[in-house]
C-alpha cells in the first residue's frame, strides 16, 4: 500500500472549541493552537498523514485530504 501523499489539511475555525486534543495528538508537531485558541497548521510539510487529529477532533472541524481523495463540494 503506497503511503498518502498530504493534499490539504483543513481546519474550520467556526466548529474548532479550542480544546488542544489535535496539538497533543499529532506526532509531528504539524497543530499548534493560534492566539485566538483555535487549531492552526504550522508545519504543514511534516504531515504524515496519520489521521489522528481527524480522529479525535471531538468536533469534527479537522479533515486530512490526500492526493487519492477528492474534496466534496
Amino acid at each position: 500500500m503506497a503511503k498518502a501523499k498530504l493534499k490539504a489539511l483543513v481546519i474550520n475555525r467556526e466548529w474548532c472549541k479550542g480544546c488542544g486534543i489535535c496539538v497533543h495528538f499529532c506526532p509531528q508537531k504539524v497543530l499548534e493552537l493560534d492566539g485566538e485558541d483555535k487549531a492552526a497548521v504550522v508545519q504543514q510539510e511534516e504531515c504524515i498523514c496519520c489521521r489522528l487529529c481527524e480522529l479525535r477532533c471531538p468536533d469534527l472541524a479537522i479533515e486530512v485530504i490526500t492526493e487519492s481523495e477528492q474534496v466534496e463540494s
